[in-house]
């Protein structure tokens, strides 16, 4: 039924619209390709615990904390999870209508402002942890939409990423953004190709996503992004895990000790765990 609605829409409106339109079915399909998304998603507690205890390796992450969540989306979970804990936490969205969504789904005195990664709609050291899951590669600027972090974070805060992984390499070629199977290691003028097809012609191709992921990082060019922008130390979560974290399997506390001893060890690992990263901005001299 979707497919034939979308060709029905591309037929009648493909020689109306401008370009600067894009396709009219991500208007109309992206909430609800979004929301069905979520709908089998389970609850996102536990895992939120588990990151809040390793990111508390990091820097003392005891609530109450003024904590901003970059690219909240229309069932922002997240916030809730962590104003039940006991922090202040207000959410970034540019989707106009997930902003509405959002703040209709938010319990207590939550709020999701509009705005984007690059300009956010905070004051200037105002925030001790930052939270951007799932956004940096959607972003239209990576490095602005550091420094925007950096410029919100007060001195000794953190921000938590994760984002696409350039080098991940999945025997089927899942990249969770693009239904074009092995995409990340697509040269990157044929990535750019996909999205212009998404746009304009194929809006299921990243599945009716108004900002479809443009960016593909390593860890390495993500270290290199934050020291641009001001940060100071970096971390992977196989640096913050523990050998009682009940998340891992005992084959991977066999590893984590060589892992996090080894360079080399370590940075083979990151080649497909390296899509997420602590940043931290140094703390005011004494």
């Amino acid at each position: 039924m979707k497919s034939k609605a979308l060709r029905s829409v591309s037929s009648n409106s493909r020689n109306e619209r401008r370009l600067a339109d894009v396709h009219p079915a991500l208007a109309e399909t992206h909430l609800d390709s979004y929301l069905s998304s979520l709908a089998a998603r389970p609850d996102d507690s536990p895992r939120v615990g588990r990151l809040l205890a390793r990111l508390d390796k990091v820097v003392d992450l005891r609530p109450p904390k003024d904590v901003l969540v970059v690219g909240s989306g229309p069932r922002p979970q997240l916030i809730n999870t962590l104003a039940a804990r006991g922090h202040q936490v207000v959410g970034v969205e540019p989707v106009p209508s997930f902003v509405a969504a959002a703040n209709e789904y938010l319990a207590g005195g939550n709020e999701v402002r509009a705005g984007t990664a690059e300009a956010l709609p905070v004051e200037s050291a105002s925030q001790d942890l930052i939270v951007c899951e799932s956004v940096l590669e959607h972003v239209d600027s990576p490095r602005a939409a550091l420094a925007e972090m950096y410029r919100a974070l007060r001195p000794g805060g953190i921000v938590y990423i994760y984002t696409t992984n350039r080098l991940r390499f999945s025997l089927r070629g899942q990249n969770g953004e693009f239904n074009v199977p092995f995409f990340n290691w697509f040269p990157r003028l044929v990535r750019e190709s996909y999205v212009f097809r998404h746009l304009h012609h194929k809006p299921d191709l990243a599945n009716y996503s108004l900002r479809p992921a443009v960016h593909w990082f390593t860890y390495a060019q993500l270290c290199e992004l934050g020291r641009d922008s001001g940060f100071g130390q970096f971390y992977a979560m196989v640096d913050l895990a523990g050998l009682h974290d009940p998340s891992l399997t005992w084959r991977r506390r066999m590893l984590l000790g060589p892992l996090q001893r080894s360079p080399w060890l370590r940075a083979l690992a990151l080649t497909q765990i390296g899509g997420s990263i602590v940043m931290l901005k140094r703390p005011s001299a004494p």
